[in-house]
């Protein structure tokens, strides 16, 4: 409470944003004066319901009681110190800090997200191994769409006129929004968000934004503010930032690509490569765990039914987890590297996952494959795409995977793989639902 009573006056705030991940990766929590937070950490007076963990994308909650108290009952919100940073886009001072959640008891609330990688940087740790990631993010610039049933556009730039060629790695076209970038680098250094080089990807005002490796539970709290600093900057310059992974049909998805190499807790020495710079037993056991459990972690790589509108042949997307050097056609690459700095890339994940799920996902496929002692299928050295799609098609395919996977449960838990499952249930049957403009174009006279 000292701290953050000393790091509160210093800057002199007057309000404070407690922020919750929930399953989606949406803040909830809540808001209140300066004082107040103050007085409340100090009395543990912030609760919140643990239903939030099993909200809907929509705001409905699944009908299985089971993965909640019978009773709903509040959980008690115990904010990280070493989150608190200024909300950089108000004019009053003001704070946020993440928390966690915790019983009343004191046990940590185990359907967190926040809790479930923590879950899996606990068996690292147990064995003396440390991940290191570097997330590389991806989102579009579109124009404002008030209606849902109209396509999204590009976004009008300096230039006066939207982009309607694809201009990879164009400068010039990242110029076009310079105004609303400069903006967000100065948020990002304002809260301590790390972020490296920004480049223009394939689709029409997409970009990539990549984050300096480090530890996957920072990295985490920082994808999570990163997202929504960049849709509180873009609606300041009258544009909306999406992390859709298929916002518009005839354009690349966006993804998160997952960088994650690992080193001896102790020395920091590599544990990816061997003295002579070849890949060690582990590196090949880790992605041959990528390859065994990915599928079967979908719905947190994965988690929306859009999702896998993106996951296409020759369309920059992986459609199975083969593995190979430099091979961007593969789930699984390995940059060219030095011994100290081998790594892999899983590029399955998707821009719209909870940072929290899809690094605890990554990291835990990768776990069960060291300590399995599996081993990888030979690198592919042509083209990936000419091989089977093997990861899941739909998301209840993915959800089916998940839940009958014994070794998913234990590691990230039973309850949370359980709460998971239910609330992905819950929001593909309500997908179900909705009748496309597709289907009233193609059915509707002809059959």
């Amino acid at each position: 409470m000292d701290r953050f009573a000393e790091w509160i006056n210093q800057h002199a705030i007057t309000e404070v944003e407690c922020l919750v991940p929930d399953v989606s990766g949406i803040p909830r929590g809540k808001i209140l004066p300066a004082k107040k937070f103050i007085e409340s950490v100090g009395d543990r007076g912030l609760r919140i319901p643990e239903a939030i963990f099993v909200q809907t994308i929509s705001g409905e909650y699944p009908p299985d009681e089971t993965v909640t108290s019978p009773a709903n009952s509040d959980v008690y919100l115990r904010p990280d110190p070493e989150s608190i940073c200024f909300v950089p886009w108000y004019e009053e001072p003001t704070a946020q800090v993440i928390a966690d959640c915790v019983y009343a008891d004191g046990r940590p609330v185990d359907i967190s997200p926040r809790q479930v990688l923590r879950r899996v940087l606990s068996l690292y740790e147990a064995k003396g191994w440390k991940p290191i990631l570097a997330p590389e993010l991806e989102f579009y610039l579109v124009k404002p769409n008030t209606d849902p049933d109209y396509p999204l556009e590009p976004p009008i730039g300096r230039s006066g006129r939207p982009e309607t060629a694809r201009q990879a790695y164009g400068i010039d076209a990242v110029n076009e929004f310079d105004p609303l970038f400069e903006e967000v680098y100065d948020f990002c250094e304002k809260q301590g968000i790390d972020i490296d080089t920004l480049t223009h990807e394939a689709g029409a005002a997409q970009m990539e934004i990549n984050f300096i490796h480090g530890d996957a539970l920072s990295l985490a709290d920082q994808v999570f503010l990163f997202k929504r600093t960049v849709r509180q900057t873009a609606f300041r310059h009258n544009v909306y930032a999406t992390f859709m992974a298929k916002p518009m049909q005839n354009e690349p998805g966006s993804s998160m690509h997952i960088h994650q190499s690992m080193v001896d807790a102790t020395t920091g020495e590599s544990l990816f490569a061997t003295p002579d710079g070849e890949h060690s037993p582990l590196f090949l056991s880790h992605i041959a765990g990528l390859q065994k459990y990915l599928p079967a972690l979908m719905p947190l790589l994965a988690p929306n039914v859009n999702s896998y509108r993106r996951l296409q042949r020759f369309s920059d997307a992986p459609i199975n987890v083969q593995w190979g050097l430099d091979n961007r056609t593969t789930g699984l690459r390995v940059p060219v590297s030095s011994a100290q700095a081998r790594r892999v890339e899983n590029r399955v994940a998707g821009a719209d996952s909870n940072p929290y799920l899809a690094m605890a996902a990554s990291l835990a496929a990768g776990y069960l494959g060291m300590i399995e002692e599996l081993e990888p299928s030979d690198p592919v050295q042509g083209s990936a795409y000419d091989m089977a799609h093997t990861l899941p098609r739909h998301l209840f395919d993915a959800l089916q995977k998940m839940i009958r996977s014994r070794a998913i449960r234990q590691v990230l838990g039973d309850r949370f793989v359980t709460a998971l499952h239910a609330v992905k249930i819950h929001e593909y049957d309500a997908y179900q639902r909705v009748i496309s403009s597709w289907e009233r174009e193609y059915l509707l006279l002809n059959v």
